[in-house]
């Protein structure tokens, strides 16, 4: 199964980014193989939009699953209709989370906001 994670930076253990269509960085983790590859987020320097592009980008790299802190209503309204679950992290530790996430100690992400609309979020 493919994870995606929003990320700061590329490093071994990136923190994960509080905001999802503005992360300059997604990684991608294949839980059958512990791959970990980066996507970078062209969306974040969008006007507008920056979640829905930003999860079409997590879908068409495969990732069945996100575990994000918070999320968009219009992205999360894609990754619903992609059937892609999305969790809700705990910390900074992008590896920390997708332990948690292996035990099955991440909740749904219930809290979706309206999204920031051109703001960045900020």
């Amino acid at each position: 199964m493919k994870i995606a994670i929003p990320v700061e930076n590329k490093s071994q253990d990136p923190n994960v980014c509080p905001l999802f269509g503005r992360a300059p960085y997604f990684l991608i983790y294949d839980t059958e193989t512990s791959e970990a590859s980066f996507l970078d987020n062209s969306a974040a320097a969008s006007q507008g939009g920056a979640g829905i592009k930003a999860a079409q980008a997590v879908i068409d790299q495969g990732a069945e699953t996100l575990l994000t802190p918070r999320c968009g209503q219009n992205a999360a309204e894609v990754f619903k209709a992609a059937g892609i679950k999305i969790y809700k992290t705990q910390g900074d530790s992008s590896r920390a989370n997708i332990k948690a996430f292996d035990a099955g100690e991440l909740s749904s992400l219930e809290d979706i906001h309206p999204g920031f609309h051109g703001s960045g979020g900020r």
